[in-house]
């Protein structure tokens, strides 16, 4: 008997769910398509139906987590007068407080981090390089902005700065989620960023 749509897409979400259970315990390179569908409680005909291989689903997963309203922020960062590194500083501590309560993005960052750059997982390494690039662009045109407002300090160039704030933050996560989350990563992370913020000012922006 056919599956309807609505059908096809609570099959879907089961194995995308099973997933991420058994990657996050197994880890990518060790859990097997048969592993999820089990999981799942469906053949590996029906996770074949829907992905292609582990990659694709360890995509669709990353694919799954809600993003930072990225077009608000380029329109609050593109206003004259913008307060650049105000609104870097409170969407870098708002990234870091979402992380600290959502296990969902926990898990899902914690298999990232974790799988394998090659082979079949070498199209998720692409994928995150790609996001990554996308990232440091508007970063570095943010900082870029802030130096035409004569507010980034000498010491920093636009890309140094972005490319700081991104090692930062990316930091501050992978050492959390890899080594037992063994820090308060929204209050100290915010802590972190508030001193970094601090070093990018000019004397007379600072005042």
């Amino acid at each position: 008997m056919r599956r309807t749509k609505a059908e096809a897409k609570e099959t879907r979400q089961q194995i995308l769910l099973a997933a991420e259970k058994v990657f996050y315990e197994k880890g990518v390179a060790h859990a097997s398509m048969e592993d999820v569908a089990r999981a799942a409680g469906v053949t590996r005909g029906a996770i074949y139906w829907h992905f292609a291989n582990r990659a694709d689903l360890v995509l669709e997963l990353y694919n799954s987590l809600p993003m930072p309203q990225e077009e608000l922020i380029a329109r609050e960062l593109e206003a004259e007068n913008a307060d650049v590194f105000g609104v870097l500083e409170r969407v870098g501590r708002e990234w870091l407080e979402m992380l600290a309560t959502d296990e969902h993005r926990q898990r899902i960052l914690s298999i990232l981090l974790r799988c394998d750059n090659t082979g079949e997982f070498a199209v998720i390494s692409e994928r995150q390089n790609d996001i990554d690039d996308e990232h440091m662009q508007a970063l570095e045109a943010a900082f870029l902005k802030a130096q035409g407002q004569g507010k980034l300090g000498g010491a920093w160039t636009p890309r140094s700065a972005a490319s700081t704030l991104r090692w930062v933050i990316k930091g501050l996560c992978s050492e959390w989620l890899l080594f037992g989350r063994r820090f308060d990563i929204a209050s100290e992370g915010k802590d972190a960023l508030h001193r970094l913020f601090a070093t990018y000012g000019t004397p007379a922006a600072s005042t």
